[in-house]
């Protein structure tokens, strides 16, 4: 209700339609009497002191007539609203419940009613059902159910391919459980905020149809039925066509905002409470490393209601190398390389005490200076390459989009610089590679692809954020191959993410171990052995190997790790720890024990 509120076209929505609302039930209750009472002596007179809109054909105000037309315009288009939605719900889970024929019978009847004219369908209906109020509401309210029915349907079929589904069905649920139990309940958001705008609809549609004589009949009147009356006169006195024109445009908009503004607050509404604040960050006062490809001091990410996934995190890549940064599930690593990549969700903000990427300060660049040195200079590879790709265009095209918007290239060279880097992530035939949409390629080729799409500019630094998690152990290792080339050819440093250990010992050259949004031990990758921090070292004894006893369970690390706002003051690792003492209940910092090896943990110094 606050982002309802403060969002301008929210707020103007409310207000029009709590005004609405307001004159609905208090109109007729002032201005009954005015409306009906006829003044022979003031039969179609323009605006005057009296009558501020002018009267009708038998000198009603128009103003008052208006006023007390809304509780009918209004109830109208709920119960029209009551129906198109009810009858739309029922009938497109109907292919859910019903059999397969049966099913595909009725989504064909529904598509041929969606291509049907709203409002020709509502006037068909209109006449059948006999003209007045009656069958105006029912017309409109067939008019809108087909819209409900195909949205209902899609959503009911996205939500139906669910895993919870499947497993109500292994379960022998019966089918109507299932749709009133499992199906329905999540997909009732959208359902909900296209009612405010079918809202909106139904009132201009009823008003239409009263317009045409085919609503509202005399002596009854709505907003419509005024628009009717006294359209023959609008030639003479303009005046009295501007309270309700006027009021079907404001109830109209109204609706339309406010089922606008809901759907925009969808995306959030399971977001914490309260307003994003940025954390609070020193500024550093060491100097910056000179060769350093990425510098990161002290990065923070804090989202609204005390949750900081990412706490004063410190990273440092040199040219040509490697830091991998692993850890369980949840412990930060994908946040710390959004907020590198300046690509936090909304409403997360950051903070830090310095972000230099090749040099240049981040915090010191415009947003458009930012954009420039990002697109350029940084490349990111996600876990799923379907969401780098886009599927309705060729491989070979998004490459060469990256070229000629960061680059400078010309169409040509773009595209030949495409297949170049398809070669050089050793995908074989690029040229033929190029010419493909994503999903004629396998996994292993779409990851390599989007390899390519970030040497596109030959970048400064790689972000790989758990590129081989969806991937087999053989395309796994030739994955693995071509990033590690790729960062030889092109002498760019990697931030390479995982949380499996193992890989990361293989592909990098230092390792930084991050558990509850914090860096817990940093050392080369081939020293991993001396690993002195207990959470690296479960890390390292949970890996089965050759040697492995294989009649006793897998070594597992106990408890599990605390969420983002719930991380307590002291080490985060405590409760897990078997070498807890009362020290441990003050946060130890990442001290340096040799040049090449941090770690924080009392147990150790």
């Amino acid at each position: 209700m606050r982002r309802l509120l403060k969002n301008p076209a929210g707020l103007l929505g409310t207000v029009i339609i709590a005004l609405m609302v307001l004159l609905a039930i208090v109109a007729p209750l002032i201005w009954e009497e005015a409306a009906t009472r006829m003044n022979p002596e003031a039969i179609s007179q323009g605006a005057s002191a009296s009558h501020p809109l002018g009267t009708d054909a038998l000198g009603r105000d128009l103003l008052a007539r208006t006023l007390v037309a809304t509780r009918l315009t209004l109830g109208l288009a709920f119960l029209a609203t009551l129906i198109g939605t009810v009858s739309g719900i029922l009938l497109g889970t109907l292919p859910q419940i019903l059999p397969r024929r049966a099913g595909r019978a009725v989504i064909a009847a529904v598509d041929l009613l969606v291509a049907f004219p709203a409002l020709l369908l509502a006037m068909f209906t209109a006449v059948v059902a006999g003209l007045g109020a009656q069958g105006a509401v029912l017309g409109i309210g067939v008019a809108l159910a087909p819209a409900f029915a195909r949205l209902t349907h899609t959503m009911t079929a996205t939500v139906a391919g669910s895993d919870y589904i499947a497993a109500a069905r292994m379960l022998r649920v019966p089918r109507h459980r299932i749709l009133t139990r499992h199906v329905l309940p999540n997909i009732a958001e959208p359902l909900i905020l296209n009612t405010a705008q079918a809202m909106g609809s139904a009132l201009l549609g009823l008003s239409a149809m009263s317009f045409l004589g085919m609503g509202v009949q005399a002596p009854a009147y709505d907003w419509g039925r005024l628009l009717n009356e006294a359209f023959g006169h609008v030639y003479v006195t303009p005046s009295v066509v501007v309270a309700p024109a006027l009021a079907v445009s404001l109830a109209g908009l109204g609706f339309m905002l406010l089922g606008d503004t809901f759907a925009k607050a969808a995306a959030h509404s399971r977001e914490a409470a309260g307003e994003p604040v940025a954390p609070v960050v020193a500024p550093a006062r060491d100097e910056p490393v000179p060769d350093a490809v990425l510098e990161v001091r002290d990065l923070a990410v804090a989202f609204p209601g005390g949750v900081t996934p990412v706490r004063q995190v410190s990273l440092t890549v040199h040219e040509g190398e490697i830091v991998g940064l692993v850890g369980e599930s949840g412990s930060g690593k994908s946040m710390t390389a959004a907020a590198i990549g300046q690509i936090v969700p909304y409403p997360g903000l950051t903070g830090s005490a310095r972000m230099r990427l090749g040099g240049v300060d981040l915090d010191g660049l415009t947003d458009a200076e930012r954009r420039k040195l990002l697109g350029s200079s940084l490349a990111m590879v996600f876990q799923d390459p379907t969401s780098s790709l886009n599927p309705a265009l060729r491989v070979g095209g998004q490459l060469a989009e990256v070229a000629t918007l960061h680059g400078g290239a010309t169409r040509t060279e773009a595209r030949a610089r495409a297949v170049e880097r398809l070669d050089r992530v050793r995908i074989k035939h690029p040229d033929d590679v190029a010419k493909r949409y994503p999903h004629e390629l396998s996994g292993g080729m779409r990851q390599r692809a989007v390899i390519a799409m970030g040497l596109m500019n030959t970048p400064r630094l790689i972000i790989a954020d758990e590129p081989t998690t969806a991937l087999d152990v053989t395309v796994q290792r030739e994955v693995l191959r071509v990033l590690r080339e790729a960062v030889d050819a092109t002498q760019a440093g990697a931030l390479f993410i995982s949380h499996d250990i193992a890989v990361v010992s293989e592909l990098c050259d230092r390792i930084a171990v991050m558990y509850a949004g914090r860096i817990v031990e940093e050392l080369p990758a081939d020293a991993l052995h001396l690993a002195r921090h207990p959470y690296t070292r479960a890390l390292v004894g949970s890996l089965p190997d050759m040697d492995t006893d294989r009649s006793g369970p897998l070594a597992t690390i106990p408890g599990r790790q605390p969420a983002p706002a719930d991380v307590a003051d002291g080490c985060a690792f405590a409760d897990r720890c078997t070498f807890t003492t009362a020290r441990c209940a003050v946060r130890p910092e990442l001290l340096t024990r040799t040049d090449t090896h941090s770690v924080a943990c009392w147990e150790v110094r």
